[in-house]
């Protein structure tokens, strides 16, 4: 019975194998990008290691601050700055942590002047060019690309990882029919926590992931189950049972057999499209320390399990302002409807009176290194399912805000989002389901995050400060003496349906 078991894996393997070699042939010679100039002759930020001395005006004291090579100095050193006996010391006050460093990372560097995303050094265009999601999943997750037999056992390891438990599939189907695909997702990857127990800490004991092979246990299994997952999401909205991952076919056309084969095992999802969506899992799977991967950093500093900080960073993505941004692009798209009325937009924009959404971010001050990527891959689907309508619009909205003196003043350039709407909505999926597509390969980027804090000798459970500014101190008062306080906040009126107006005007209520 043991080698027969032994054979079926091998044969698995083996499909595995060939499937990757496959794909990476078709890429090769049908690849939808062109090599582009990569920004190699910027470089370096140089050493910046020295010392500032910080004068209190307040006291006329002085202060050595030492500040590291990489231009960065703690915080805690500016608590010693302090006026007096009750002073508890200077802090740093920054609403949205714009120029707050919580950490050290070797996983991504960005350069938003310059319009660079790099992954362990590699440029973002190369990567996508030339390598799998799964590739560069590794390279997040093992700091290099694997070689031929690293990837092999590596593409294995994660197919073998693709199942999810009957339960989670069953409480799934069990959501309400309108539940939201996010939703879904944050609740099912929750979820998993209760259905591994082993690799709990507060189950197991704090020293639980000292452990490499419990660290890549975890790796695998999510990797692996969160396409599976977010197929199961995907196919509830449509009424549909889920289907059982395919153990011989690439990360990506696994994901979207799930969607399409309506259980037919001998059903191929078209090359080129899986392709193209592994490109856009390479442009998603890592950026650096943005809302949801700070999330999943914070939740994993107090030791919770792996499962409970990843679900908590999908919570984080799931926002309109993160994760839900490329709908709000196909919207704006939609309203302008045709190249006609562009010009009335954009001086709408330019008046305050409308919104330019995919344009600008928070890190980027040039073009979107991901944005010129996509741009390419649109034209790609269009080939396969058709030509969507509102890429002239885009093209030519872009067009007219780069050559506006008000977008480029403000530089403000297409972002990641700005495309990546129209591909989803061309290759046929849901507004709805966009931000599970985002949330799918960014697990490599948390999970890589995850893995470097337990690594990093200067983790601790973030626990930030705060300015305190409400009333120093108040007398208690008995409650029969408390009068209504008219300045301050207080319960509003919640509404009340009609249904418990009829329950309640009932005898007994």
């Amino acid at each position: 019975m043991e080698s027969i078991d032994k054979s079926a894996a091998a044969r698995s393997r083996l499909s595995v194998i060939s499937s990757h070699l496959f794909a990476s042939s078709c890429a090769a010679a049908d690849s939808p990008l062109q090599t582009s100039v990569v920004s190699a002759a910027i470089p370096p930020p140089p050493n910046v290691a020295g010392s500032l001395t910080i004068v209190d005006e307040r006291t006329g004291k002085k202060y050595q601050v030492q500040v590291s090579d990489h231009g960065t100095i703690k915080a805690t050193d500016l608590k010693k700055i302090t006026t007096g006996k009750n002073d508890k010391g200077l802090k740093l006050y920054d609403p949205g942590y714009i120029n707050t460093a919580p950490v050290r990372s070797s996983i991504c560097y960005i350069d938003g002047d310059e319009g660079i995303l790099r992954y362990r050094g590699y440029p973002i265009e190369q990567l996508a060019e030339s390598s799998s999601f799964l590739e560069v999943a590794y390279l997040l997750l093992y700091g290099n690309l694997p070689s031929t037999s690293q990837l092999s056992d590596w593409e294995f390891a994660v197919s073998q990882h693709s199942a999810v438990p009957q339960g989670i599939l069953d409480i799934i189907q069990a959501m309400p029919h309108d539940a939201h695909p996010m939703g879904v997702l944050v609740s099912a990857m929750s979820t998993l926590s209760i259905f591994h127990p082993d690799a709990n800490p507060a189950l197991k004991g704090q020293d639980l992931y000292n452990s490499k092979e419990v660290r890549d246990k975890q790796i695998v299994r999510i990797l692996g189950k969160a396409p599976t997952i977010a197929a199961a999401a995907y196919l509830r909205m449509a009424g549909r049972p889920p289907v059982l991952p395919s153990n011989s076919l690439s990360y990506s056309e696994n994901f979207l057999y799930m969607l399409d084969s309506l259980g037919n095992r001998s059903y191929k999802p078209n090359p080129r499209l899986a392709r193209v969506l592994d490109i856009l899992f390479i442009l998603h799977a890592e950026h650096e320390m943005n809302c949801s991967t700070a999330a999943a950093r914070h939740l994993a500093s107090s030791g919770v399990d792996v499962y409970t900080a990843l679900a908590g960073a999908v919570g984080a993505l799931y926002g309109p302002l993160h994760g839900g941004a490329n709908e709000a692009v196909l919207k704006m798209l939609s309203e302008i409807g045709t190249l006609d009325k562009i010009p009335e937009f954009i001086e709408g924009v330019k008046n305050r009176k409308r919104k330019m959404s995919g344009f600008g971010h928070r890190v980027y001050k040039n073009y979107d290194p991901r944005a010129k990527v996509i741009k390419k891959l649109a034209e790609e689907v269009f080939s396969i399912v058709g030509r969507d309508p509102l890429i002239e619009v885009a093209i030519a909205l872009e067009k007219a805000a780069l050559s506006d003196e008000y977008f480029v003043k403000r530089k403000l350039y297409p972002n990641v989002d700005f495309y990546s709407g129209l591909i989803y909505r061309a290759m046929g999926f849901p507004t709805e389901f966009f931000p599970v597509l985002f949330a799918i390969p960014r697990m490599a980027g948390y999970l890589s995050h995850w893995k470097e804090s337990l690594n990093d000798p200067d983790t601790k459970i973030m626990r930030p400060a705060q300015v305190y500014t409400g009333v120093w101190l108040r007398p208690y008062i008995p409650q029969r003496e408390r009068m209504v306080a008219t300045e301050t906040d207080k319960l509003g009126q919640i509404s009340v349906s009609n249904a418990t107006r009829r329950r309640l005007a009932g005898n007994g209520a």
